[in-house]
């Protein structure tokens, strides 16, 4: 994978100029400098590929040449839905599901969730996105929703068509995740917090269309749960 650096900007061929934190990662840190060739993104679905043209701490100046259709997306939507984790392993969380094709997650408040995250927050999970595309050559960038209530998330109106419950084995009714797979609608799949969904919140769902499943007999971590689930739905079949 060619080196990546992201920009929110448009981008078009000829001169562009990079600044803040991106140029200094190019020119400081990786040590480009004229004639060196790198690729930009900016979420647009392209590699944008570019050459170094003069280069210091604050501004890079590059040639921008014509941008190159590169789709690594999946060809379904996949969303998944959870009530984050503590520190490190929300960060954990968001790297991966980035990695694995994960069109957007919505951080959830359930009646046991323990973590609230603040706007700030979730600015630097959508940061965490953004680096985990450059290292993955993802050119779409998964979205980071803002937090929202588990009753208010049952009735958004845009959810993919296939919708499953993680919920603990004990009470997932036999049914488990290698049992479906994700057609043109996609799939979004929800994952509680510790302690998992509350009895009511799990009928509701359930009223809602949704359908339990569960990941065997033990009991994952919440991180640990979306990523098998996103895992096993981003897997290329045969």
């Amino acid at each position: 994978m060619a080196d990546r650096f992201y920009t929110p900007d448009s981008l078009v061929p000829g001169e562009y100029v990079l600044t803040g934190a991106e140029a200094h990662h190019l020119a400081t840190v990786r040590r480009f400098g004229p004639g060196d060739r790198v690729v930009l993104f900016n979420g647009d679905g392209h590699d944008h590929p570019a050459e170094v043209v003069a280069a210091d701490r604050k501004r890079t100046l590059l040639n921008v040449f014509p941008a190159v259709t590169a789709d690594r997306e999946l060809p379904f939507p996949l969303e998944i839905a959870a009530a984050l984790p503590k520190g490190d392993r929300g960060d954990f969380l968001v790297e991966k599901l980035t990695e694995l094709g994960v069109t957007r997650l919505t951080p959830l408040q359930t009646e046991r969730t323990v973590v609230q995250p603040r706007e700030t927050r979730l600015d630097k999970l959508q940061h965490a996105v953004v680096e985990a595309s450059k290292q993955c050559g993802r050119n779409v960038l998964m979205r980071v929703a803002p937090v929202t209530r588990w009753a208010a998330f049952l009735a958004a109106p845009d959810l993919p068509a296939l919708r499953l419950l993680l919920h603990p084995p004990a009470e997932s009714a036999g049914r488990v995740l290698p049992g479906f797979s994700a057609g043109a609608g996609g799939v979004v799949v929800a994952v509680g917090p510790e302690g998992g969904f509350a009895p009511a919140e799990v009928e509701a769902a359930e009223a809602a269309g949704w359908v339990r499943v569960g990941l065997g007999p033990r009991v994952l971590r919440v991180e640990t749960a979306a990523v098998v689930a996103a895992g096993w739905f981003a897997a290329p079949r045969s």
